[in-house]
């Protein structure tokens, strides 16, 4: 038996505590027995992670080491706190609780707001973007429906981060962010939006992590008895945690350690919202007595789909690839990753329609195969190329092409003017088809070049975007036909692709097929401007569309199968060629990245031997509490300087000028604001603390190990009376 056999539909419940253990793999095995104390699971794609934190969960509970009541476990989707509770019964585990942060957070603010607040809850909104319309209003700005979306999501990245209004903008540039209005603007309409929920008596989501934060580190009695409740945490996909759950965490522990944590830094594809992975890899800072297990056999893919994605993160930068691990395959060996050019993307769905028609043929379910796309705006023509090849399919989340709400108001738009374009000015001047189609959805949003940045606006116009280029495509087809013909071949489009799916394959982005797997995928559109998409313009930003892949390449168990199309439409000119990622991995290529990241194996590592043989080393935290006058701190300001605001400091005024003049000349030579190097207070910090070593720099709160690295050597110079010279080279 390997970590790898699928259970049946009923599986027989372990008799016993070690019973649970079987089947585990050894370092599985180690994540399942090591219940005390700090754990870091560091767990690549398709290695079982899942498998082994729910078995020690159950191990734990079936031991009689851990009480089912007192584990909290914490993953991000509901799918997949319901799948930890299936398997937790089926080990004979029920009763140990399963829920995502938001869901955690709200039953504890729903119990305790009587005590802490008084009087009734307010009610919780499900979706934000009347809200923020109203807000708008109020603000006497006019913004369209995509632009709604992305102020929308803006704000919840700048709660996520716990970052208020008047901090909104440096807080964006900081970070490189692509806003979609001015920051000034999403500051007001931010601010506007809070004022308008305090107006009506409503939360929000985000609200809700907030609130309970708030509740804790104000009443130190609700937070005891919520850890005394909980003793033991365990937090999947730890990879994806924003600052304000990383926060909810801190102050569910207290100053204990029984915490196991799981992720893979190589699969972080979500940092837009707010997630990090330096909560991860940070891990072992925090906790040097941590253990850490590192799951690098691959249960999922054949050697040949774990040999293309070891490659991927082979040439990859940055830190998450520094700590990339080498997965190494447990599967027999299959067929070799298939590489497929197209002369233009009709071709490739063509293309990938008829081998897909040919493998259900051979036997293969419509429901183990996916194709995956990098937009959402991409499944227009997959959907007619299944259509027209009698595949059935289903689109996981996104909206059918026609049933898209931007689409539909086109359409709309589209059959009027075939009724009464006569009248309509618009179309005086088209000469053409494809030009009255581009006159008509100028109207609805549709521009000669794409918006700048990502999100719901660029993803109405690529909708839009593929209404003109089918209206041209339709118009070479069919010489001669009119803005009627083509609104009744969008019609037929759309009933024939209104049929019932229910089996089929299943048709989704990359990031939506985060955490599902197929035995055959098929990769499409792996075109340079697509992946990576033509908007990712930092390192950062590249790097993740790296992982993007990577996660798309590691949802394969047996067939994957790689396309590309050297232009848009038929007739097209071919400029397009394959992604850069592909270089030196697909057969005849060279790798260009000049950079090759060494892999971490799989294995255990133990913390720093304590005074009891090899046992880890337990870090004890306690309360933050001012060194003047001894009174708890809550305040994020006051815990980096470790005194009241109030207190009198003994900073050093000359190290402290000293100090800003060195950041004011790092700022100039990295074109970047100066908080950016370190923040007032974190100088403030280091002129009062006045550190020796690097040790006692990366205690102070601002300093992680980023900035440790860069400016350590500097900032410690100075603090010894010299006075270093910049090293413009570091980077």
């Amino acid at each position: 038996m390997t970590a790898a056999t699928r259970s049946t539909l009923f599986p027989q419940v372990p008799d016993s505590a070690d019973a649970v253990l079987e089947g585990l793999d050894p370092e599985q095995r180690e994540v399942a027995t090591a219940l005390h104390g700090p754990v870091c699971v560091l767990a690549g794609a398709g290695t079982g992670k899942t498998r082994a934190i729910t078995h020690r969960i159950a191990y734990g509970v079936r031991a009689g080491i851990l009480h089912p009541s007192s584990v909290l476990a914490v993953t991000f989707t509901n799918r997949a706190a319901g799948e930890m509770r299936g398997r937790l019964r089926q080990l004979g585990a029920a009763g140990v609780q399963a829920r995502t942060f938001h869901s955690a957070a709200l039953r504890q603010l729903q119990y305790f707001w009587p005590k802490a607040i008084g009087g009734s809850m307010p009610r919780l909104v499900d979706r934000k973007v009347q809200l923020v319309a109203d807000a708008a209003a109020a603000c006497r700005i006019r913004l369209d429906r995509g632009e709604l979306r992305d102020v929308t999501a803006e704000i919840e990245w700048s709660k996520v981060t716990q970052t208020v209004p008047a901090d909104y903008a440096p807080a964006a540039a900081k970070v490189g962010r692509e806003t979609p209005r001015a920051p000034a603007e999403i500051a007001q309409l931010y601010a506007a939006y809070e004022d308008v929920k305090r107006e009506r008596a409503v939360i929000d989501f985000e609200d809700v992590l907030l609130l309970t934060v708030a509740v804790l580190q104000d009443r130190h009695d609700i937070a005891e008895q919520i850890r005394a409740q909980y003793q033991h945490f365990v937090v999947d996909e730890y990879q994806d945690v924003s600052p304000l759950q990383q926060r909810l965490l801190e102050l569910w522990l207290g100053d204990r350690d029984n915490l196991c944590v799981v992720g893979d830094a190589s699969q972080t594809i979500y940092s837009f919202t707010g997630a990090t992975p330096d909560h991860l890899l940070d891990f072992r800072t925090r906790y040097p007595g941590a253990t850490v297990v590192k799951l690098v056999r691959d249960y999922r893919s054949t050697p040949q789909v774990v040999h293309l994605a070891n490659g991927l993160l082979a040439q990859a930068k940055g830190r998450a690839a520094d700590h990339r691990l080498e997965l190494v395959s447990q599967r027999a060996p299959g067929p070799e990753p298939v590489y497929a050019e197209y002369t233009d993307e009709p071709a490739e769905a063509e293309g990938a329609a008829r081998r897909i028609r040919e493998l259900m043929d051979s036997g293969v379910p419509a429901a183990e195969i996916a194709v995956l796309f990098r937009t959402n705006a991409q499944s227009e023509t997959y959907e007619q190329a299944l259509a027209d090849a009698g595949v059935p399919y289903q689109l996981r989340g996104a909206e059918r092409f026609f049933d898209r709400p931007e689409v539909r108001k086109a359409g709309i738009a589209l059959r009027g003017a075939a009724r009464f374009g006569g009248n309509d000015s618009l179309l005086d001047d088209a000469v053409d088809l494809p030009s009255q189609v581009r006159a008509v959805l100028s109207g609805e949003g549709w521009t000669p070049q794409p918006p700048a940045g990502s999100g719901a606006v660029r993803e109405r116009w690529e909708s839009l975007a593929a209404l003109v280029n089918l209206a041209q495509d339709f118009a070479a087809a069919k010489p001669g036909a009119t803005l009627a013909d083509l609104v009744a071949e969008l019609d037929e489009r759309a009933n024939a692709q209104h049929a019932p799916t229910v089996q089929g394959v299943t048709l989704a982005s990359l990031h939506s097929a985060k955490g599902l797997e197929w035995d055959v995928v098929f990769l499409v559109g792996v075109a340079e401007g697509m992946m990576p998409i033509t908007y990712a313009k930092t390192d950062e930003q590249i790097e993740e569309e790296r992982r993007l892949l990577y996660v798309g390449v590691t949802r394969a168990r047996e067939r994957l199968h790689v396309s590309w199309a050297l232009a848009r439409s038929p007739g097209g000119r071919p400029n397009r060629r394959h992604s850069r990622f592909l270089d030196g991995l697909r057969p005849g290529s060279t790798a260009t990245t000049g950079r090759t990241a060494v892999g971490s194996a799989g294995g255990i590592e133990r913390g720093i031997p304590g005074t009891r043989g090899s046992a880890p080393r337990r870090v004890q935290r306690t309360p933050a509490r001012c060194r003047v006058c001894g009174r708890t701190l809550t305040d994020a300001g006051e815990m980096k300087l470790m005194r009241c605001d109030g207190c009198p400091s003994d900073m050093n005024e000359g190290l402290y000028e000293r100090l800003r003049e060195w950041r004011a000349d790092q700022a100039r030579r990295s074109g970047q604001p100066a908080f950016c190097v370190f923040t007032d207070r974190t100088l403030m910090a280091i002129a009062e603390t006045a550190p020796d070593d690097e040790h006692e720099l990366a205690r102070i709160p601002g300093v992680g190990m980023r900035k440790l690295n860069r400016y350590g050597a500097d900032v410690l110079a100075i603090c010894a009376g010299q006075f270093a010279e910049a090293d413009t080279d570091r980077d």
